[in-house]
């Protein structure tokens, strides 16, 4: 699977191994699937969810738990896209894309939805939007389960998915500006990886306990 993302690109004596962006986000999307599901199964058996009595304002938390999860997880996939492109050399600065907010060549190719997975600008801009957006979102659940009755460990739970995603956008933006050092790219994919973990401790947590 590995190799058959390779593109076969060799047409110089210079030229370098490429990596489909397409292929790189299936890889990541099924690794990170499988490790969900691990992981899911790992919580059942060593930490089953404390019984919750669910109200219809802890239905509505639950619902705005599992969209943080998805979010966490979208931002993931898009980020592959990044690293496919290499759309975190495009615009090395934040919060603005160079000295606009929207850069001007984010919609250039041609059919208009080729740019979502193929301009680097484009794909720069999802992943910036994604990540603010997940942020938000985290941090409303984390103002959320202030005011509500939850058990221990769902507090726990929301407080280490909120330090998660504040540390994977710092590290995230601190990649950007420094123009994605390796070292740094690799933390912040597996930033990525414990934010997941946190979302679906939380979402597990919350899990509907037979009657």
């Amino acid at each position: 699977m590995v190799k058959s993302g390779l593109e076969n690109r060799f047409d110089g004596p210079s030229d370098v191994p490429r990596v489909s962006q397409y292929r790189l986000a299936t890889h990541l999307g099924a690794a990170f699937v499988l490790y969900s599901l691990l992981f899911w199964n790992t919580l059942a058996t060593l930490l089953p969810p404390e019984p919750v009595k669910f109200t219809l304002q802890l239905v509505r938390f639950r619902g705005m738990a599992m969209g943080c999860k998805t979010l966490v997880f979208l931002t993931a996939i898009s980020g592959a896209f990044v690293a496919g492109l290499d759309a975190g050399l495009v615009y090395n600065s934040f919060p603005k894309m160079g000295d606009d907010w929207i850069p001007e060549d984010i919609m250039t190719l041609k059919p208009l939805i080729s740019n979502f997975t193929e301009n680097s600008t484009t794909v720069q801009f999802n992943h910036r939007i994604l990540g603010m957006t997940t942020l938000s979102a985290v941090l409303g659940v984390w103002v959320l389960s202030r005011r509500l009755p939850l058990p221990r460990r769902v507090h726990h739970a929301v407080n280490l998915m909120a330090v998660a995603v504040i540390l994977q956008v710092c590290l995230g933006i601190t990649t950007l500006l420094q123009h994605v050092p390796t070292s740094l790219a690799a933390c912040h994919q597996s930033g990525s990886l414990f934010l997941l973990s946190a979302a679906l401790w939380l979402s597990h947590e919350l899990k509907r306990m037979p009657k």
